[in-house]
C-alpha cells in the first residue's frame, strides 16, 4: 500500500509540474502576443513614477483605462506635474496620459 501511495505523489507531482510549465510557456506567450491589461499599466507607470527621484509619487493617483492613463492628486511644482505625465507616457501600452494633477499649496513656516 505505501508504494501505491509514493507511485500516485510521485504521478501527482509530475502532472502538476507539467501544468505549471505548460501555464508558464502560455503567460510568456501571452505578454508578447496579448495587449497589455490596464492593470498592469498603471503597475508598470506606478513604478516608473516611484523610480524618479523628481516626482514624489506617494501623492500621485494612477488609474488605466483602456490604456489611457489618469494621474491625479498633487504635486509640488508644474516641472513636477510635467515630468509625471512624462514618466507615464514612456511606458510601453500607454495609448495616452490625462494629467488631472493638482499643485499642492506651500505651507507658512
Amino acid at each position: 500500500m505505501t508504494k501505491v501511495r509514493i507511485l500516485a505523489t510521485t504521478v501527482a507531482a509530475a502532472a502538476g509540474l507539467t501544468l505549471a510549465s505548460a501555464w508558464a510557456d502560455d503567460m510568456s506567450q501571452a505578454k508578447s502576443d496579448q495587449p497589455v491589461t490596464d492593470s498592469y499599466l498603471t503597475t508598470e507607470v506606478k513604478a516608473e513614477l516611484a523610480l524618479d527621484k523628481a516626482t514624489n509619487s506617494e501623492d500621485i493617483h494612477v488609474t488605466t483605462k483602456d490604456g489611457v492613463v489618469q494621474l491625479n492628486g498633487t504635486v509640488g511644482t508644474v516641472t513636477e506635474k510635467l515630468q509625471a505625465a512624462a514618466d507615464a507616457r514612456r511606458v510601453k501600452g500607454v495609448v495616452d496620459v490625462h494629467n488631472d494633477l493638482g499643485l499642492s499649496k506651500m505651507k507658512s513656516p
